[in-house]
Order: C-alpha cells, then structure tokens, then sequence
C-alpha cells in the first residue's frame, strides 16, 4: 500500500480503537446479556411500561454492538482490498483501476461511518438519545421571514430522509402570501436530539427578495427550537385543570378548508402560558394527544433551563446561551452559509438547503463539547 493510505488506515484503527474503549464494549456485552435475560422473563409484560423500557434499551445496546463490530471487520477487510488492486495491477494494470477504485470508496465510506460513530460517542447529555421535537418560526422580515421559515422546514426534513428518519409533522401554520408562520415536527431516531439541538438559534437569511417587485436585497430570520421527546419515565404531569382545550378546523395555505370538522387541537397551560396546537391528524383525539406531547416536551424544557438557571446562579456552570443569532445563510451579493459560533463555512448554500447539513451539524457538536469541557476545567 501506499504510504498516504497506510497513514489514513492507522488513523482510522486509532479513532474506532478509542471510540470502542470509550463505549466500553465488555460493559455493553454485559448490559446486552443482562437485559436479554429481563425480555426472556415471562412476567416482564406484567409491567408494559417496564417492558417497553427494557425492550428499547435491549435494541438500542444490540445496534451499538452490532455497529461497531461492523466497522470494526470493514476497517480488518480493507488491507485486503488494497492488497487485491496491487496483485491486479502486478498481472493487468489496466483491469486494477476498478479494484483500486473500490477500495479507496470503501476507504471513503468507512471514514464517514467511523467519524459519524465518534460524534455519536459525544452525545452523553441526559436527554441525547431521544428523538428530537422540533419548533419553526418565521422572525423579522415579512412575507419573506415567512418563505424562509418554509425553506428550514424543508431543510431539516430532506435531511432527515436522507439519513432514513421518519418525520411526523404535528403542526403548521401557513402565512397569508407565502411560506409559513411556525411548524411543529418530530424526527424519530436514537440521538436525534443530541444532534440536531446544536441547530437551535436564530437562522439568518441574506438573498434578493423573490417579493419584492424592485429586486432589493432582503435579510430575514427563522428561530429553530429542539427539544427532547417526553417518555414516560420524565415526571412532567400536566394536570386536567392547568390545560385550557379549544377546538377549531384544520386549514391549509391560504385559509383553504383541508378538514371539515372542528379536529384541530389548541391546548394552552394556563400557569405558564405556552399554547400548543396540532392539526395534522385525522382526529379531534389523536391531534389532542400529540399536542399533549408537544407541551409535556416544552414543560420539561422550562424545567431543565430553571434547573440550569439554579446551578449556574450557585456556581456550577457557565452560561448556557450560544448567542441567539447562530447561523448566516447568504445568496446574495456572495454564495456562503457560515456558523458563527464555530467558524465553520460551506460555499454552496443550496446543497446545504437540500439537507446536505451533516458537516455543519458535527462542527456544532464538536464545538459544544469543547465549551462543556472548558467549563469543567
């Protein structure tokens, strides 16, 4: 092998090595087997709540094994590969460029899948390996503000595709002329919530407005809210009594009737204030229930920050705003989209509006480890 990918390929065995010893493999065999043993207990059922706790977790350490086990046989294979290209090469040099072409793709995706790993090892927040709830709003800036709203919506779902989540969409409220006011989502997934609450903050967007007649140029703002999903372990009641409930129709852009019974939901907690709606199920019930789920997720968020506020006013810990204005997204008069916390800079915008986030996310992540360890010290 050449000397560049001998180098690359003793990284790579560094980086898996040190993600393995700090996931503990012998703990995660000895966690498998010990939960394996509490799913073979026909009396787990008795318990559904227990049960389904078990099971997760149960699927979740299995995943992780099976993973890292993977990476680990790939990144064994791929000497081999090399190996194989260089025996081609030695007896026909013209039919190797096929194998030495396999070989450095193969050497490219197990990078991506190891590096990906790495990030996930950084996720050890309480609420990290939850499946992230996700508010939009539309800010300063007008109908464009409300277009731009729109554009992260589809941001943030076309990136979710492409990493194979689910996204259920519990909300949206459309602005008159175009885009929307706000927009209320889930992306299902391990760690969905470790990852992308580095995206929370306000988005700036600097373009010439496709609404104005003049052809100006227009800076509008997005606020992006992440939260943890609520299970059923969290201790957030949400007594009958605290909960105002109003019913109203479901419409779409423009005001157009989508529904023709009163099946939206609005649910406003009467001692803090914060109103939810969800109007995307078919049911007066199930919108109900899912917007139930949006507060619950809200009000353990207001619990956390109190909670946070406490420790930092006692000395615990730094300050835990990342700066409201996060992100720079220009079109015009130059092509960049720049995270102002991190420095980190992708020249084409529109790659990063189809979802191609993945970079930006791991720089932010990287960046908030850095902090955490800062404060500690």
């Amino acid at each position: 092998m050449q000397p560049d990918v001998s180098s690359d390929l003793k990284d790579l065995e560094g980086t898996l090595t040190t993600i393995e010893r700090v996931l503990d493999l012998d703990e995660l065999d000895w966690r498998a087997r010990e939960l394996e043993d509490q799913a073979a207990d026909p009396s787990l059922w008795d318990d559904p709540d227990h049960a389904q706790q078990v099971t997760s977790e149960l699927s979740r350490v299995q995943a992780k094994l099976k993973k890292i086990r993977e990476l680990r046989q790939r990144l064994e294979d791929l000497p081999v590969l090399y190996n194989m290209a260089e025996e081609e090469a030695a007896e026909d040099p013209a039919a190797s460029e096929d194998a030495v072409a396999m070989a450095e793709e193969e050497r490219s995706a197990l990078r991506a899948a190891i590096e990906s790993l790495e990030i996930t090892t950084m996720l050890s927040g309480e609420y990290d390996q939850r499946e992230a709830l996700v508010n939009i709003r539309s800010g300063a800036g007008g109908v464009d503000a409300a277009d731009w709203a729109e554009m992260l919506l589809r941001m943030y779902t076309r990136w979710a595709e492409q990493h194979g989540h689910k996204v259920d969409i519990y909300d949206i409220s459309y602005a008159e002329e175009a885009g929307i006011k706000s927009a209320t989502f889930v992306i299902h997934g391990d760690y969905m919530y470790g990852t992308l609450s580095v995206e929370q903050g306000a988005h700036r967007l600097v373009r010439i407005s496709p609404f104005d007649n003049q052809g100006r140029r227009q800076t509008s703002f997005a606020e992006v809210e992440v939260l943890p999903v609520v299970e059923q372990t969290d201790s957030i009641e949400v007594p009958d009594a605290d909960v105002r409930v109003d019913v109203y129709r479901s419409s779409g852009p423009g005001g157009q009737s989508v529904n023709t019974t009163d099946s939206a939901v609005r649910l406003t907690h009467i001692p803090t204030g914060i109103v939810v709606t969800c109007q995307n199920e078919k049911s007066q019930i199930q919108n109900k229930a899912s917007a139930m789920r949006v507060l619950q997720a809200k009000l353990l968020e207001k619990k956390r920050q109190e909670e946070k506020a406490e420790m930092d006013a006692l000395g615990a810990g730094g300050n835990a705003s990342w700066g409201n204005q996060m992100r720079s997204y220009v079109l015009h008069p130059y092509q960049m989209v720049k995270d102002l916390r991190t420095e980190y800079e992708v020249g084409d915008p529109q790659k990063v509006l189809d979802g191609d986030l993945d970079g930006l996310i791991e720089a932010g992540i990287r960046w908030r480890m850095a902090q955490q360890q800062e404060e500690g010290a």
